[in-house]
């Protein structure tokens, strides 16, 4: 079996992260699998980039433009919504003309338009596509603020200045993509359960399949290691408890810092020896635009794309700390907890998936600083500290491992083959 997996970028961003793991975890369980992407940034082999990447460059400032007059030319949500009116069309490619399946994953910011998503299901190969945000199930955003409208259709949206009327633009692509699934047979996969429940309420894909299939990562990189030995490597103090914050760039409102800011703040006035044996540790862009903002020493580790150095970090932790407002199935908490490193969340999307409450880690209600505070205090001065990592560890290794997730998907493989068989 050949499988293109298709993604916008090779190595940025969660989606990305996800779906080169998930090539390398078919190749090593007997599936053929390449990944297509707007620009290789590395020498893998089984990575294909775009024949003319100045192709998707102008496909990319097109969409942004078009966006940008839409806003009044307001770069506010510039970067927040996608309207795929402009992208390359992969069905000349040798590789794509090669594959038995053709697996979407994030295609956007001019990498596929729905036009050429449309010639790629009309060239009768069975298709299968991996939610990693609510795009695919909503019109143009990928996080719906609080938003239902996707449950019936797109419209009035509060991306668009004024909220864009009932014919804004969400409106002109929800009908878009509405024409587009109703002539298709999409195999529809959420990384998590959370968002297969979204994809089945809402009107565009409530009559497609949804499976729910968790990202996969390799454990024999992802594992634990010297605590140590990682500390000195990184240059991080020896004696403290260190809390890590990971995120891709750290002044994300989305990743909740402030909420972790206050939260810090709230358990060193109840552990005032805190001030002093702990530290925060801030994997990220910007990170270093937070050192003066704790009540308690800082360490600014930048951004970090480098696995090796990644492993480092999460087994130089003592906690993992994610406050995030919005997820769907994130690869950092999957990554601290195949390190032994205890997590903690809020409780939003698919982090309760992974964090089981009071066993693994510790799940906060949602956006409050104090418990997230409690979560803090609890992992690292009262709970039983090894019996966490050893249940992070197990839960990984049960759930995410590269042969338990790439099984899963050569199920929904063969049922799209078998589906495409009997049409015909």
């Amino acid at each position: 079996m050949r499988v293109l997996l298709v993604n916008t970028s090779e190595k940025t961003g969660g989606a990305a992260v996800a779906t080169f793991r998930l090539m390398d975890a078919l190749n090593n369980n007997g599936v053929k699998a390449k990944m297509l992407v707007a620009n290789k940034e590395s020498d893998t082999l089984t990575v294909v980039g775009l024949p003319r990447p100045w192709l998707h460059r102008f496909n990319f400032l097109w969409e942004r433009l078009v966006i940008w007059m839409r806003l009044r030319f307001n770069r506010k949500h510039l970067f927040d919504i996608d309207i795929a009116n402009a992208g390359t069309d992969i069905t000349t490619l040798p590789e794509f003309k090669e594959a038995d399946i053709v697996h979407l994953a994030w295609i956007n910011q001019g990498m596929l338009s729905l036009g050429v998503v449309r010639k790629i299901l009309k060239s009768g190969k069975p298709v299968v596509w991996t939610m990693h945000d609510l795009w695919p199930l909503s019109a143009i955003c990928h996080l719906s603020m609080g938003c239902r409208r996707f449950k019936s259709h797109c419209s009035n949206c509060q991306y668009l200045p004024g909220g864009g009327g009932d014919r804004d633009l969400a409106h002109r692509v929800w009908e878009q993509k509405r024409r587009l699934y109703r002539m298709s047979n999409i195999s529809f996969v959420a990384c998590s359960r959370w968002l297969a429940g979204e994809a089945k309420a809402s009107a565009l894909v409530e009559k497609h399949v949804v499976t729910d299939i968790p990202n996969p990562i390799n454990t024999s990189v992802f594992c634990k290691r010297d605590k140590a030995a990682a500390r000195e490597a990184l240059g991080l103090p020896a004696d403290k408890r260190l809390i890590l914050f990971v995120a891709q760039r750290a002044t994300n409102e989305n990743k909740g810092m402030q909420y972790l800011i206050n939260a810090c703040k709230a358990l060193a006035e109840e552990h005032p020896e805190m001030r002093d044996n702990a530290g925060v540790v801030i994997l990220g862009g910007h990170a270093e635009e937070f050192e003066r903002a704790f009540e308690m020493p800082v360490y600014p580790l930048g951004y970090v794309n480098d696995e090796r150095k990644m492993v480092e970090v999460y087994n130089a932790a003592d906690l993992f700390v994610l406050p995030s407002l919005s997820e769907n199935l994130p690869n950092t908490i999957m990554e601290s907890m195949a390190c032994g490193l205890p997590c903690l969340g809020f409780k939003v999307g698919g982090i309760p998936e992974m964090i089981d409450h009071l066993k693994n880690g510790y799940v906060a209600a949602y956006r409050d600083s104090a418990d997230l505070a409690r979560g803090m205090g609890w992992i690292l001065l009262e709970s039983d500290y090894g019996q966490l990592s050893r249940l992070a560890q197990q839960k990984v290794l049960s759930k995410y491992s590269q042969q338990a997730v790439s099984m899963k998907y050569i199920e929904v493989y063969n049922q799209a083959i078998a589906f495409k068989n009997y049409a015909i």
